[in-house]
């Protein structure tokens, strides 16, 4: 009897992936309504391997039938977390870097800003902080968000302090929702986002802050969020909200986003 088991390189890197799919699925569902199912799904599952165990016949058909649907019933329960981790790998800038893929099926559309429009957003974003103006702008990166700005109203406008001031001013029909900029220009206004489903967030975040954490979460996006109450400057990127940032952080966000972007 052979006591000696060979493993392999490739063995090694079988087990390594595998631990990093793990993990970055449960990054993807950590804090989320989506952990708990998960939790709930393993649970169904350790209760069938006992009750085949115990050769309740009955019992065990029954619950066959549903752990034979699992992998469908995970696709469309899981929906949502899967769209993310396939977003997290084609929007990986070392990915796309060395496969060359961006450049294949992309155009110079979604390049942001120059210097002088991030300038002109982070003076609208520090004039709303000033009269504690609410404000959601939403910044495009690779993926155009059109799915959201078709949810607003079209502006195809350029960006303005006093126009983004403007849209914003409380008693402005366009004043609710997200400002959305894709390129260059604003696209739309009164956007709606999906809202975060993180359950470990600060209960005294509103609902701005929750959605920009939220779009985030789904595209590639940077959201900046001017509070209403503090009026205060936050921004988010890759579903992580920084909060209480000064318009020197904000600019030098921007300029790192945009260039990032460059880079591809």
């Amino acid at each position: 009897m052979n006591l000696f088991i060979t493993i392999r390189f490739l063995d090694v890197l079988d087990i390594l992936l595998v631990a990093f799919l793990l993990y970055q699925l449960y990054m993807l569902i950590k804090g989320t309504v989506a952990f708990n199912i998960f939790i709930g799904l393993f649970l169904v599952y350790l209760f069938w391997l006992l009750v085949k165990a115990l050769d309740m016949e009955l019992l065990g058909s029954f619950m066959g039938q549903f752990i034979g649907v699992g992998v469908l019933a995970l696709i469309v329960v899981f929906q949502q977390e899967i769209r993310r981790f396939l977003l997290l790998i084609g929007s990986n800038n070392q990915v796309n870097k060395f496969l060359r893929v961006e450049k294949l099926f992309s155009s110079d559309n979604y390049k942001v800003a120059s210097n002088q429009q991030i300038k002109t957003i982070v003076k609208a974003c520090e004039n709303l902080a000033r009269t504690k103006t609410g404000a959601l702008i939403v910044i495009a990166q690779k993926l155009e968000l059109r799915e959201y700005a078709r949810t607003g109203e079209k502006m195809n406008a350029r960006i303005s302090d006093a126009l983004l001031e403007t849209i914003f001013f409380k008693n402005a029909p366009l004043h609710d929702g997200a400002v959305i900029i894709i390129g260059k220009r604003i696209a739309a206004a009164r956007c709606i986002l999906p809202l975060t489903e993180n359950e470990n967030l600060d209960p005294k975040l509103g609902l701005r802050h929750r959605a920009a954490i939220g779009v985030t979460e789904e595209t590639d996006a940077l959201a900046i969020v001017v509070s209403e109450e503090r009026g205060k400057i936050s921004a988010a990127e890759n579903g992580e909200l920084q909060e209480d940032i000064s318009g020197l952080e904000l600019s030098n966000l921007l300029e790192k986003f945009v260039n990032e972007n460059d880079d591809i």
